[in-house]
């Protein structure tokens, strides 16, 4: 099969940074999902893993972590899925990834692609929901339908996580969304995801909040924690919730205390990492997703598409996340262009 991958670390740039090859065709596990991809969304944990793993001896290492595509074969396990299934997923992050014609996953980990929207479209969704899921209902333990009189700030609202995450607010609680972002476009961005209102975190956030007369219960802290760390406690309501999924090198935990407020990390990959006994669940989130976006109720965060994965493509896609400009989610085709 067709694979894209990087053969060197380095900038998204260099010349070994995306690098077409041939490689053999997978052989699904016992819970494993053969599919044939047909669309990809590029994510920041596509430049963690480049910085901090080097591909392995003799051969590319693919990376891609959001994909749906049809499923071409199934494991001797597996029972929710079979040949023809449109799905979408986020796969593992010790497994290869999405940049190739075809992958195996783990079906407990996917769910049904939406019957509404395409394939490019669909692979925006699976990771940043899943992230946005488990940061709402999990880390900070919202209830569904709860929250009224409460308020969430979401740091960082226009970026992947930040556009789905202001959406499963909006239409699955009562909370009140108020969402940072700093340019004319990210600003209509969030307001097109449902934002009740938006803050400026170029600017001191708790003075941002302190003047929309608004003290949020829970923080969802998506990029720049460093900088807004002090004002985040200082904004925030006694016994609130902060939950990120940046890597801050300056946080200090103590000052919590004076406010017994709670702290806690998202990472997505957590279950499949560790082979936890409910990976069932990001299936279960996903199809419920799937069910949202074919009833109306929220829209695929892809806004802007570069066409059929090659590595050209790829790496102008990649290039564009790293600008700073990046808004929802930067997504391709598969190698068909499909």
């Amino acid at each position: 099969m067709k694979a894209l991958g990087y053969s060197e670390q380095g900038p998204v740039t260099s010349a070994g940074s995306v690098v077409e090859f041939e490689t053999t065709d997978p052989v699904p596990g016992p819970n494993d999902l053969l599919v044939e991809v047909w669309g990809i969304s590029v994510n920041p944990v596509d430049f963690k893993v480049r910085a901090n793993r080097p591909p392995p001896e003799g051969s590319p290492r693919i990376l891609g972590w959001d994909a749906s595509g049809v499923v071409q074969a199934v494991g001797s396990d597996v029972t929710i899925f079979k040949p023809g299934d449109e799905v979408m997923y986020a796969g593992e992050f010790t497994r290869d990834g999405s940049n190739a014609e075809l992958q195996c996953v783990d079906e407990r980990l996917v769910g049904r692609k939406p019957t509404t929207i395409g394939f490019a479209e669909a692979a925006a969704l699976p990771l940043t929901c899943i992230t946005a899921w488990e940061m709402l209902f999990e880390s900070l333990r919202v209830q569904e339908g709860g929250g009224k009189g409460e308020a969430l700030l979401i740091i960082g609202g226009a970026g992947g996580v930040g556009s789905i995450l202001i959406q499963l607010a909006k239409k699955l609680t009562q909370l009140t969304v108020v969402a940072s972002a700093s340019r004319p476009d990210t600003i209509e961005w969030v307001k097109k995801m449902g934002a009740n209102h938006v803050v400026n975190h170029r600017n001191n956030l708790a003075e941002e909040m302190s003047g929309q007369g608004i003290a949020p219960k829970y923080v969802a802290t998506l990029t720049n924690t460093d900088d807004h760390f002090d004002a985040i406690i200082e904004m925030i309501k006694p016994r609130g919730h902060i939950a990120m999924i940046d890597d801050p090198q300056n946080v200090v935990i103590g000052p919590l205390k004076m406010k017994a407020l709670t702290f806690s990390w998202e990472f997505m990959f957590a279950r499949s990492l560790h082979k936890s006994d409910d990976m069932i669940a990001q299936h279960r989130l996903l199809s419920r997703v799937a069910d949202l976006v074919d009833a109306g109720e929220i829209i695929t965060t892809a806004n802007k598409n570069y066409g059929s994965l090659n590595a050209e493509n790829l790496r102008a896609a990649l290039v564009h996340q790293t600008s700073g400009t990046a808004i929802g989610k930067t997504v391709l085709g598969g190698f068909a262009g499909k």
